[in-house]
């Protein structure tokens, strides 16, 4: 790092105090305004802030690691911009007629109390599991990585970069809340796509361009079946990414993250109208094709370039055991491909991302629990009491989450396969309670309950084996490690859903229906005329061309690599 880029470093952090300044200056006397932005957002803020709520520390070191490993296998979760298609086209008229602030709210409106409870748990658990221990770990290694610096003051920089990355985030979230967050990202975003683009096409001139890439990849097999790194498509038998596997567990998991967690959805929901909302969550979907050719074929850059340069010991950091370190690709392209101002930009760009999934975190954890926990046992604490208790747990969100960070590395060894591989576990119950509890009225409100109930157990269950047979060496078999630990991840995730949904249809034909005042408007079939002419009248041909457009570019996509 040299002069000019901490140059550009001030002029981008000055920028982002400016923003939150004028943020501040703008109301928010209620939790409406505080956590929804008060729900006028157009769509440009909103599919701005879903990409980048959504690329954070997971792309920038994990999905260019899962590059550097394993090649295109991860892309299966990268090109999911249908999926949020399936939010503004499916979900969206459900969500905005309800009027809700959360998604464990919609649940209680669909189900009942203790559906809404159950949610909120699980939703609160993956932040602690996922997004908190995931982001702070590959902030601090980012940092560490394009720095140099393994210790300041006598502590590894490791988790001075690291806790420095929460309280800096923490500062303008807590202060400015959703609006902080969305205009935040309106600025973040067009810096991390420039500086990874920046990175691509430095990376493949190094290399000697795109050719010489899918070279080096193509003649690496992955398996004893003959697929490569650069297969898309892998065989059945493949021990990590089975074809059948990875198209269902990706699935299930892009339909749980996209469509109904509280994450992600809650950019929508911030939306002026119905018809914003949409175009934002189109925009999103044009967005969402780039992570992988701006992180993950990095990452395989990367490697091509540790391939090419082993000669001469290689061009990414090794590990203890001599393998080189993936995680590393991104921040080590950025340390050795950028010359000076540039590296500075996209040192910026890192540091946009980052701090944006935590913002979107910091806000989404303290709605779940102001809203869905306190305000129900409290329902007369005041507007501004709910922000400070908002607040409050979300540092303690944040501090179980960094707790978690020394299990999670010896869990996984990339981050994004560990990401994956929790919410492969967490994801299926809330999939299917959702998709049945929008697409069929039969659907009781025990049924949902219980389908919770089922994915909460079975995830908790299989998580605790990987802990415990990931730290034990030699341990006998069983029926129990053969199921969970032993079989594939994937299929586990699809044979997960597939149970729960089994357990939503059995309790509800064994339980009473929901009363049809109940669930009006919040299942297919029910909306009255009126919802139904808003919604028909929110969207025009233009938003089905683009629709069209990015479904024939993922198809394209799965052609090219299949």
């Amino acid at each position: 790092m040299q002069t000019l880029d901490f140059i550009v470093i001030g002029l981008f952090a000055l920028t982002l105090i400016g923003v939150i300044v004028w943020v501040l200056k703008q109301k928010q006397d209620s939790s409406a305004d505080y956590f929804l932005g008060g729900r006028d957002a157009t769509w440009i803020a909103i599919g701005a802030s879903i990409f980048a709520s959504n690329i954070g520390s997971e792309h920038l070191i994990g999905l260019a690691g899962a590059g550097a490993s394993s090649g295109m296998a991860m892309a299966h979760w990268e090109i999911q911009g249908w999926m949020v298609l399936i939010l503004g086209w499916v979900f969206v008229p459900f969500y905005s007629r309800s009027m809700v602030y959360t998604m464990p709210e919609f649940l209680e409106r669909r189900y009942n109390k203790q559906s809404r409870t159950i949610l909120s748990v699980i939703s609160l658990v993956s932040y602690v599991l996922t997004k908190v221990a995931v982001t702070v770990y590959a902030g601090g290694l980012v940092f560490q990585q394009v720095f140099g610096i393994e210790e300041l003051w006598g502590i590894d920089f490791f988790w001075i970069a690291a806790i420095g990355l929460v309280l800096l985030t923490a500062v303008y979230t807590v202060v400015g809340g959703m609006k902080s967050v969305l205009y935040t990202s309106v600025l973040q975003t067009p810096i991390l796509l420039f500086g990874s683009l920046v990175i691509l096409v430095l990376g493949l001139k190094e290399l000697g361009g795109w050719d010489e890439m899918i070279r080096i990849c193509g003649g690496v097999t992955v398996n004893e079946y003959g697929d490569t790194m650069n297969n898309l498509i892998r065989s059945n038998r493949d021990a990590n990414f089975p074809w059948l596997g990875a198209l269902t567990g990706s699935s299930i998991i892009g339909f749980w993250y996209w469509c109904t967690d509280q994450y992600i959805v809650q950019r929508a929901l911030s939306g002026k109208n119905e018809r914003q909302s949409r175009r934002g969550t189109i925009l999103g979907a044009y967005l969402k094709l780039l992570p992988v050719f701006l992180f993950l074929i990095p990452g395989m850059i990367a490697f091509a370039l540790h391939q090419k340069t082993l000669p001469d010991g290689g061009f990414l950091p090794l590990l203890a055991g001599g393998a080189h370190n993936a995680d590393a690709a991104f921040p080590t392209l950025v340390a050795k491909l950028l010359p000076a101002g540039v590296k500075g930009l996209v040192v910026c760009g890192i540091l946009a991302a980052l701090m944006s999934s935590l913002a979107s975190l910091f806000n989404s954890s303290a709605m779940l629990f102001t809203i869905d926990f306190y305000k129900r046992f409290r329902p007369d604490t005041s507007e501004k009491s709910l922000v400070r208790i908002g607040q409050g747990a979300t540092v303690a969100i944040v501090v179980l989450g960094i707790l978690w960070i020394p299990v999670m590395r010896s869990v996984g060894s990339v981050l994004y396969a560990y990401l994956q591989d929790v919410q492969s576990v967490l994801a299926p119950g809330i999939a299917a309670a959702f998709l049945l509890g929008i697409c069929w009225k039969r659907t009781s409100a025990q049924g949902g309950m219980w389908g919770l109930i089922s994915g909460m157990a079975i995830g908790l269950t299989r998580l605790a084996a990987n802990v415990y047979y990931s730290n034990v060496a030699n341990a006998p078999g069983s029926l129990f490690k053969s199921l969970f630990y032993d079989l594939n991840w994937l299929f586990f995730c699809g044979w997960m859903f597939l149970f729960c949904l089994l357990v939503v249809v059995a309790v509800s034909l064994f339980t009473q229906a929901p009363a049809a005042e109940k669930i009006q408007g919040l299942v297919f079939g029910t909306a009255t005329d009126s919802q139904k002419a808003a919604t028909r009248a929110s969207w025009n041909r233009w938003d089905v061309i683009h629709t069209c457009i990015i479904l024939g570019i993922t198809a394209a996509f799965y052609i090219y690599f299949w």
